[in-house]
């Protein structure tokens, strides 16, 4: 079985080795095994686990909601629950992919009303 070190999940995982310790001390993580020497050894469903867990946060669920998740996944039961704390958090992620079209709009407008008032300029030359 192919296990990875604190660094490489962190490596892998796109964030530092202290968060991923303080994800274990926060119960986000189930205790993680350790080798000989004492270290935390992550296996293949420790690394999907957290893959999950960060894009959860990059969509900006709280660390709270992430618990809650996690708490209910650990149980093995609460489906019901873990639908409707998925499906009103893509609520949220909607209305944010909504907002960040809309001021990609607005950016693409003014890109285009900058490019128009200097074209002349550039014309000239």
């Amino acid at each position: 079985m192919t296990t990875w070190t604190t660094r490489e999940v962190a490596v892998k995982a796109g964030i530092t080795e202290h968060t991923l310790r303080w994800y274990e001390r926060i119960g986000l993580l189930e205790r993680i095994e350790r080798g000989a020497d004492g270290r935390r050894r992550f296996g293949e469903r420790d690394v999907e686990w957290i893959l999950l867990l960060v894009r959860l946060r990059s969509t900006g669920m709280s660390v709270r909601d992430m618990q809650r998740y996690a708490v209910l996944v650990r149980s093995g039961a609460g489906e019901a629950e873990r639908l409707a704390l998925l499906e009103e958090h893509r609520q949220v992620v909607r209305a944010a992919l909504v907002a960040q079209q809309e001021c990609l709009e607005l950016l693409d407008n003014k890109i285009c009303s900058y490019r128009r008032m200097t074209r002349p300029a550039q014309e000239e030359r």
